[in-house]
């Protein structure tokens, strides 16, 4: 009986040993892929931050919000191919279907602040909407004060009156000053 225990034991220590032989070169070359994954990764985000920079000079807000997302995004596509990389590709499937069904849960939970982001942005590259403009918009009508990342606030008689970025975008007037 002992012989048969150290039989088995002997045994399974070879097919370890011969696992993590046979893993050793995808270990090694995913490590290298990291690697370099992550040298690329800090170019690109360097690169998207320096036009985001840029297109929005006045709205660190939004160079930040960019960058970060550009930095998710990135990552989580090293992920996969790291794990591609290594031998697992079935779970690197898997991880890819799950984030897409969680995006679209997500996208739909913050639709309403997404949509006030989105029109923020047209709101900002608009030649005709600015800050000092006299506007209408709705049941306001006031001067705009300032233009941020899901709200547009306005000056009407001293008081200051805030809307959402969708609605505001949606149908404004300029005024003649």
């Amino acid at each position: 009986m002992a012989i048969q225990t150290s039989a088995v034991v002997e045994e399974a220590f070879a097919e370890f040993v011969d696992s993590v032989t046979g893993a050793v070169p995808n270990v090694l070359a995913g490590v290298v892929f990291l690697v370099l994954a992550a040298v690329t990764v800090r170019v690109l985000v360097t690169v998207v931050r320096a036009v985001l920079r840029r297109t929005f000079a006045d709205q660190p807000v939004y160079v930040q919000l960019g960058s970060t997302l550009a930095s998710i995004a990135l990552w989580f596509g090293v992920l996969l191919a790291f794990l591609s990389a290594v031998g697992l590709p079935e779970i690197a499937a898997a991880l890819g279907t799950a984030s897409g069904f969680l995006a679209l849960g997500v996208s739909y939970a913050l639709s309403g602040m997404l949509a006030d982001a989105v029109a923020g942005l047209y709101l900002l590259r608009d030649p005709d909407f600015n800050p000092g403009d006299q506007v209408t918009t709705g049941d306001v009508t006031g001067t705009v004060t300032a233009i941020e990342l899901r709200k547009t606030r306005f000056d009407v008689d001293g008081d200051t009156v805030v809307r959402a970025n969708a609605d505001v975008e949606k149908k404004w007037t300029k005024r003649a000053e």
